[in-house]
């Protein structure tokens, strides 16, 4: 099943945890706000990027 990863910037609190979980996922910019570098990742990544929707302090991680 497809998966679609999304982030909301304005709310991120640069707490990193999404690329600690999900490295080939999300990355962060020069502030330390998040980047979906990988919005559509494959099967075997799903875990992990529902582990960094999880964990994220603000919720900015989105995952349909």
């Amino acid at each position: 099943m497809a998966m679609h990863v999304s982030a909301t910037k304005e709310t991120c609190a640069v707490s990193s945890m999404c690329v600690y979980r999900a490295p080939r996922v999300f990355d962060q910019d020069e502030d330390g706000t998040v980047e979906v570098i990988d919005p559509n990742p494959p099967a075997e990544l799903h875990e992990d990027v529902r582990s960094a929707a999880r964990g994220c302090p603000t919720r900015s991680i989105h995952v349909e």
